[in-house]
């Protein structure tokens, strides 16, 4: 009806231009994962130090990275870093440290409010024990904390690899960039914009719905 023939995307495209998207897309959701929940935790603590010289640099830098498009931090990254270091990082690599960067502030604030969660009581009881206040966040608050946020952490995941795609700004091979060739090269744009929408509906559904039972559970234990 629409004069749309899919008849071009076989597996033959699928291992040459689609899987070697999938698998950047994914280490770069892993990696800036990792990264943003150690980096994000860093500053969530910062914040919550209490300390002036501590908390003053953590908010500056989890306000400035939430109010502007993770876009424009991309290709910030990718064009000035050449001067500043001397030579060109790779779009890959770009892409990994900006993740990691952009998505610290959001998964700090995620943290924070995790910490915050966690009943005073708690506090006073390790500080009771005696224990110092890296001792007091290792072993009794963050544990907990961790907890409680993991829906909230893997829904923030899923929506990291769907801001995957943007990567295109500065030509890195992701999942959407996989179809976008193989739609060029066979002459099917649309057919294949209309693929990667449906595979990044598909993973995302699946991974929202394991959150959803995964939350349900967690429920059921507390």
């Amino acid at each position: 009806m629409l004069g749309l023939d899919f008849s071009f995307f076989d597996l033959e495209v699928l291992r040459k231009f689609v899987l070697g998207g999938l698998w950047f897309s994914v280490q770069l959701t892993i990696m800036a994962t990792i990264g943003g929940v150690i980096f994000g935790t860093v500053l969530a603590l910062m914040r919550l130090s209490g300390s002036r010289w501590l908390a003053a640099p953590a908010t500056f830098y989890v306000n400035g990275m939430r109010s502007v498009p993770l876009v424009m931090v991309i290709l910030w990254f990718y064009l000035l870093m050449p001067f500043v270091i001397g030579r060109p990082i790779g779009a890959e690599w770009s892409a990994i440290i900006t993740f990691v960067a952009f998505e610290a502030a959001y998964f700090s604030e995620i943290m924070r409010a995790g910490i915050q969660s966690i009943p005073r009581g708690q506090v006073f009881a390790g500080q009771a024990l005696g224990m110092t206040y890296g001792q007091n966040m290792r072993l009794v608050i963050l544990p907990q904390a961790f907890r409680n946020m993991l829906p909230v952490l893997l829904t923030q995941t899923i929506i990291l690899f769907q801001d995957t795609s943007l990567v295109y700004a500065i030509g890195a091979y992701d999942l959407l960039k996989g179809f976008t060739n193989a739609g060029k090269i066979y002459g099917r744009t649309e057919e294949a914009y209309i693929l990667a929408a449906i595979v990044y509906f598909v993973i995302c559904f699946a991974l929202s719905w394991s959150v959803k039972r995964l939350q349900a559970k967690i429920a059921i234990v507390r």
